[in-house]
Order: C-alpha cells, then structure tokens, then sequence
C-alpha cells in the first residue's frame, strides 16, 4: 500500500517537469570555489607521480584529491 504524495512535493515535481532541459541543468550544477586548484587556470607536471605529490601536499582533504 502506498503513502499519499504530499502536496507541496506534488507540487514541486509538477513545476520541475515543466521545465526545459536547459533550466534543468541550470539548476543541476553548483559552482564551488575550490581554493588552490582555483587560483591558475592549469598546471602541468612532469610525471603522475609529481601530480600526487602535489596534490598530497597543496590541497585540502576535502577536496578529496590526498
């Protein structure tokens, strides 16, 4: 047996289909400053074994990159 569908939430997807794909993915992606990566537009780096290291000792760990 099924739960009745809350009418706030019917509403809410009711409005969501009735937008385009372009609004949808719009919406979809967030910007997040990420600090460091963030700071030049790209880096280069020799081996992978340079770009870890880096990684290992400039970036947050939150950034999930350590």
């Amino acid at each position: 047996m099924s739960s009745p569908i809350d009418p706030e939430l019917r509403k809410e997807f009711d409005a969501a289909t009735r937008r385009t794909l372009r609004q949808r993915l719009d919406y979809s992606f967030i910007h997040t400053i990420k600090p460091v990566l963030d700071d030049i537009p790209w880096r280069s780096f020799e081996t992978m074994e340079d770009y870890r290291r880096w990684c290992r000792e400039a970036l947050p760990g939150w950034l999930g990159y350590a």
